[in-house]
């Protein structure tokens, strides 16, 4: 039995709790911070008397992570607190040998890039402590990366390219909002496309290549290239790539309103005076918007996230397409929150769970796909994420 120690309490901080909950044959203990004790008392109330236990931690603060930690002797730590935080948390689990886990890779503040290289730098503090830290266990990175680990394992000699495919066919009646934090979503899809091809990265215009995917159970949607984190990792460990591409879908209206306000200035991340008061426009923007977690019960539609692989089995040309289809409505019922989220925090319990089980192990630092994809597979199937796997002509 085991004691996770849940560090945010956003939307995808409700699933993980929930989802630990449902597994508490594995996790017997579940503790739930947040800054805001407002937001992790919601959630308790969700849950059964006594099934969690609440506090609040400022997690830009290593000495108050350290402190938590120290209460409760965690067996794992899951962070699904803000990506800018994700470096105070990782020290705090060196300095107490605590293993870590997280869902997105860490962005600075003040520069509009995120990228794995200040994670990595702590793989040989994390072996040193003898304990595993295992980076971007969410959706899109995490099970993205494992689809990719499964194909390589199962269905390629090498795999030459990959298209990572996210859709969310949800509709939650505004006019604009942004399904997980406003600042991330925004950042990520306002900044420059990125891909990888023949050993080299190479940089296009925001939303300048599109392509119409048919998602399965969704229909035809405009898909359009962006750069996306689990890239990074998954260039270092799939044998014989040659290229990888991200694309996510965007209807009109999302566009419109998002160039429109990058025009005006709302999406800056640099101070500017305001009446004699020193502001940041993406963060007064945030306080504008509606609050992801409560998309919930107003989101209709489903999700469809996964990847086409194409290359060589046995000296023969293979094409597979492996993805999972959500639906929103479906993910309210079960834990009050909408897909976005649902889809990112249950990976994060999955590998939890595998880790304090021991079947994933390790010390350093690790991504997704430098693990065994089976167990997790596996696991996607039993947990609400089950998954397909199509042959596709070539």
């Amino acid at each position: 039995m085991a004691t996770a120690l849940i560090i945010g309490a956003g939307g995808v901080g409700r699933v993980v709790a929930h989802k630990c909950v449902m597994n508490n044959h594995v996790f017997d203990r579940i503790i739930l911070a947040s800054r805001s004790i407002g937001r992790c008392e919601e959630i308790k109330s969700e849950l059964p008397s006594g099934a969690i236990e609440i506090t609040t931690v400022d997690a830009d603060n290593t000495d108050e992570v350290i402190a938590l930690i120290k209460q409760y002797n965690p067996s794992i730590l899951i962070n699904v607190a803000l990506p800018y935080q994700d470096l105070t948390i990782m020290d705090a689990c060196i300095a107490t040998k605590t293993p870590y886990l997280d869902t997105a890779n860490y962005e600075h503040p003040d520069t509009a890039k995120f990228e794995y290289k200040e994670q990595w730098a702590k793989d040989s503090a994390f072996k040193e402590a003898g304990i595993m830290g295992l980076l971007g266990s969410g959706f899109d990175p995490g099970a993205t990366n494992m689809f990719c680990a499964y194909a390589q394992k199962h269905y390629f000699d090498e795999i030459h390219t990959i298209d990572i495919l996210d859709c969310n066919a949800g509709d939650h009646g505004y006019a604009f909002a942004t399904n997980f934090n406003p600042e991330i979503n925004l950042r990520e899809v306002s900044a420059k496309g990125r891909y990888w091809e023949n050993g080299k990265w190479i940089e296009t215009e925001p939303m300048k290549i599109m392509q119409v995917w048919d998602y399965p159970e969704v229909g035809p949607k405009d898909s359009y290239l962006l750069y996306h984190e689990e890239m990074e990792s998954l260039v270092k460990h799939i044998k014989g790539l040659k290229r990888i591409r991200f694309f996510m879908t965007f209807g009109q209206s999302y566009l419109t309103h998002m160039k429109c306000l990058e025009n005006v200035g709302m999406l800056g991340i640099k101070e500017v005076e305001h009446k004699g008061m020193k502001i940041i426009p993406m963060e007064f923007l945030k306080t504008l918007l509606p609050d992801p977690a409560s998309l919930g019960p107003r989101t209709k539609g489903k999700t469809n996230i996964g990847i086409v692989a194409e290359g060589l089995k046995e000296g023969k040309k293979r094409k597979v397409y492996i993805y999972q289809v959500k639906d929103h409505e479906e993910c309210y019922a079960e834990v009050k929150s909408q897909g976005v989220s649902y889809t990112t925090g249950v990976p994060a319990v999955i590998s939890a769970k595998l880790m304090v089980q021991g079947i994933w192990s390790g010390q350093g630092v690790f991504n997704m796909e430098q693990l065994d994809p089976d167990p997790f597979m596996e696991e996607m199937n039993t947990q609400g994420l089950p998954w397909k796997i199509i042959e596709m002509e070539c």
